[in-house]
């Protein structure tokens, strides 16, 4: 590109970060304000707050007051947020204003336009745009049009214009190191360098290298079930995060970070994208494991992680069969079906006691529930039992107050806990003795029956575990092996003793509760998003569609990184989510080219799979992986302490990957005699500098400079599904692969072509 182009681009750049600058200093005036201004309502709010409780009247208005303080607390510190994200955004834009630039024109007669595409907006003086937001419907056209006539959607319909040129900045500290224009969605060299860059502890927003396919996934908002197969590395998860910055900024008005929830595979993976949406100008949605999802519904019981199942290694009752059928959609359907089959006979109610006394009868509450009209849900007549209990507790707790147990009760009381009973210092509040002892009786009463509330309110009056334990053994019945499903309501019972529940029976058991007590669902999440899809079962998606009504989802995944179970082609699962959500507008991504890695780590994990894969490698090119040919675990160790220091002095972070949990952490002992290793666990939130040894469950979606799989042996890789176990660990690697086979090497191993790597015989001598 000429010279004067690129300094005319430069002048550009000058003016645009001098506009910046200008904005930065009347903002940060303006913070200075805000957050004087916060002080003084929040020194104030403590003045006002105070409540008069004696006169009705004066409690009522004081009430009022602190609602208005609280509301001006608030709106202050809000706006003091703001002011601080604005602040954050132009510091980026002062030193990367833009990245890309569209040339249109509307109609031959009229000028052309040029425009510019970053990753916030920017308005000069005069309220022209010096910056286009990349999500703005006009910057489709950078990241989707090839030169020549484009359409593009804007939310007053579709527009047409004529695309003359796309030009592609790198701008470094407000100086353009690169820049040439392209006919491609991203030009490869602009990609090159963004993929060849050294990896951190985070995720990185991909906005100036959107690729159309990705583009397409980020936009859409016309599917309410949209579905996502990308193989490793092909930005799925980068995509699906610029995609929630997109429906922020695309419902802005309707839609808040808080009404978004993302199932992550695990704590790790949940601090490595945390700073894609804030480098965008977002709040983070909402994050959540499956363990924490299971945990917080299925409060007192401690409920088997998916890790923990996998390190089991040996599978017990239920066996794989009975274990693929409760993960499956005819499973969940059948448990719905019973439920609503269920009368008063078959459900299990409980007796609903207070330490000894029984307050509300199994029978009383049964007769209850058979006064229900006949053509309401199961659903909808156990409510109506619920809150008939909860109006029967009140009247019982209204005819206490007169009762001689009561007083006496309350005569009996220390004066310290008669002071606990109505307020330490209240006493003086009272108008007359009389209103005194009304009020204690009442909260004396009060917490005498609260007991007996919660029960009712958390439905302590059904009995859900004898229930579901009845739908094991009669879902059972009907299969070939009756006795098999017998053992697992037994071995469901028995967990419940230890105050534990298996993963394999957390979902449909919460499913039938839910079902049988109409509870469960929160309306509030309008987006949710499901990452590392294929560690899912069909019920556990299932359930996620009943907790989340009013969700729009979106699932992605890999299924040939099937860690936790046999790998499900993706036709069958899309279709049964079809089913199961009953979707009205349906979409199958599939996204094939890998950028992550480089093309020879990338074809080396190609290898690794059934031949009729469609992975495609993305032309950056790098070293062959090393297939480390060592005998036993002696001589690993000895090659791994010679070369970890170089491969630390170049990359900063050594990745050692293993099958399990055990494994990462005996080979970082060991490690540990000669130079420093940490091992990574479930509870970690962060990836650290240096080397580090962890198993491949909890690498799921992170990347690394350099990755090593320790122990790619016959032993440890054996069977033919341990192929994508294999195929996860390889394309965590970004520039660099080395596989340590500490004995025999695997099977699969054998089966790859020679010239797809490099094979090393280590000597004996350090």
């Amino acid at each position: 590109m000429e010279a004067n182009e690129q300094h005319y681009e430069q002048l550009r750049v000058d003016k645009v970060i001098a506009e910046v600058k200008l904005k930065q200093a009347a903002m940060t005036q303006q913070l200075v304000h805000a957050h004087q201004e916060t002080r003084a309502v929040e020194r104030n709010y403590s003045d006002n707050a105070s409540v008069n409780t004696f006169e009705i009247d004066d409690a009522s208005e004081t009430n009022a007051e602190i609602q208005q303080q609280r509301q001006l607390v608030a709106r202050v510190v809000e706006t003091e947020t703001i002011l601080k994200r604005q602040l954050d955004t132009l510091e980026q834009l002062a030193h990367n204003p833009y990245f890309g630039k569209i040339e249109i024109q509307d109609e031959p007669s009229v000028p052309t336009e040029q425009l510019y595409i970053g990753t916030s907006s920017l308005q000069g003086p005069d309220d022209d745009f010096l910056i286009y937001d990349w999500r703005a419907p006009i910057a489709a056209i950078y990241y989707n049009g090839t030169l020549g006539h484009v359409k593009f959607s804007t939310p007053s319909g579709s527009q047409e214009t004529e695309l003359l040129n796309k030009r592609q900045f790198t701008i470094e500290d407000g100086h353009i190191t690169n820049m040439f224009d392209t006919n491609e969605t991203v030009g490869d060299e602009m990609l090159q360098y963004a993929l060849g860059q050294q990896n951190d502890e985070y995720m990185q927003n991909i906005v100036a290298t959107i690729q159309a396919e990705q583009n397409d996934i980020i936009r859409d908002t016309q599917h309410d079930l949209l579905v996502v197969q990308g193989v490793a590395g092909s930005g799925k998860t980068s995509a699906i995060l610029q995609r929630i910055a997109f429906l922020l900024y695309h419902a802005r008005a309707e839609l808040s970070a808080d009404q978004i929830l993302l199932f992550s595979p695990n704590k790790l993976f949940s601090n490595y994208i945390a700073e894609v949406l804030p480098s965008l100008g977002e709040r983070n949605m909402r994050q959540v494991t499956l363990t924490d999802f299971l945990s917080a519904r299925l409060e007192g019981l401690k409920v088997q992680t998916l890790f923990e199942r996998y390190e089991a290694q040996q599978i017990q009752l239920p066996t794989q069969a009975i274990r693929t059928t409760m993960g499956s959609l005819s499973f969940m359907q059948a448990l719905a079906r019973y439920v609503a089959n269920l009368d008063e006979q078959t459900i299990e109610f409980a007796d609903v006691y207070l330490v000894d006394e029984v307050i509300f009868s199994a029978y009383h509450t049964q007769l209850i529930y058979s006064r229900q009209p006949a053509n309401a849900s199961v659903g909808a007549k156990m409510l109506a039992t619920k809150n008939q209990l909860i109006k029967e507790l009140k009247r019982k707790a209204a005819h206490a107050l007169e009762a001689a147990w009561v007083s006496d009760a309350i005569n009996g009381m220390s004066t310290e806990e008669y002071e606990q009973l109505i307020g330490i210092g209240k006493r003086d509040e009272f108008s007359s003795a009389e209103a005194e002892s009304e009020y204690a009786a009442a909260k004396f009463v009060e917490r005498y029956y609260q007991g007996v509330y919660d029960a009712l309110f958390n439905d302590y009056y059904l009995d859900v575990y004898t229930q579901f334990t009845n739908f094991l053994t009669e879902y059972g019945a009907n299969t070939k092996e009756p006795e098999l499903w017998e053992l697992k309501a037994q071995q469901f019972q028995t967990a419940l003793e230890y105050h534990q529940i298996l993963l394999d029976d957390a979902t449909p058991f919460m499913y039938l509760r839910d079902l049988l007590t109409n509870s469960g669902r929160n309306r509030q999440i309008q987006h949710l998003f499901v990452d590392e899809m294929q560690d899912y079962t069909m019920a556990q998606m299932v359930y996620f569609k009943h907790a989340f009504p009013q969700a729009q989802f979106t699932i992605l995944g890999d299924n040939q990184q099937a860690l936790f179970a046999d790998v499900t082609a993706v036709n069958e699962f899309y279709t049964n989510l079809q089913t199961a959500f009953a979707a009205k507008h349906a979409k199958l991504v599939t996204l094939n080219k890998s950028y992550r890695s480089t093309q020879e780590i990338t074809a080396f994990g190609k290898a690794l799979l059934p031949a009729d894969n469609h992975i495609e490698a993305f032309t950056r090119k790098g070293h062959l992986p090393r297939v480390i040919m060592t005998a036993d675990e002696a001589s690993s160790v000895q090659y791994l302490t010679l070369h970890l220091p170089k491969l630390l002095n170049e990359y900063g972070t050594v990745a050692i990957l293993t099958k399990t949990m055990p494994a990462a952490t005996r080979i970082a002992q060991i490690l540990r005699r000669h130079l420093p290793v940490t091992t990574l666990t479930a509870t970690d939130r962060a990836v650290p500098k240096g080397v580090i040894a962890l198993p491949i469950y909890l690498a799921k979606g992170l990347e690394f400079d350099c990755a090593i799989a320790y122990d790619v042996s016959a032993t440890t890789y054996a069977t033919a599904n341990d192929a994508a176990i294999l195929y996860t660990v390889a394309t965590r690697a970004m520039h660099d692969l080395l596989l340590i086979t500490n004995g025999q090497p695997a099977p699969m191993l054998t089966t790859i072509e020679q010239a797809l790597y490099e094979k090393i015989v280590p000597t004996t001598e350090l």
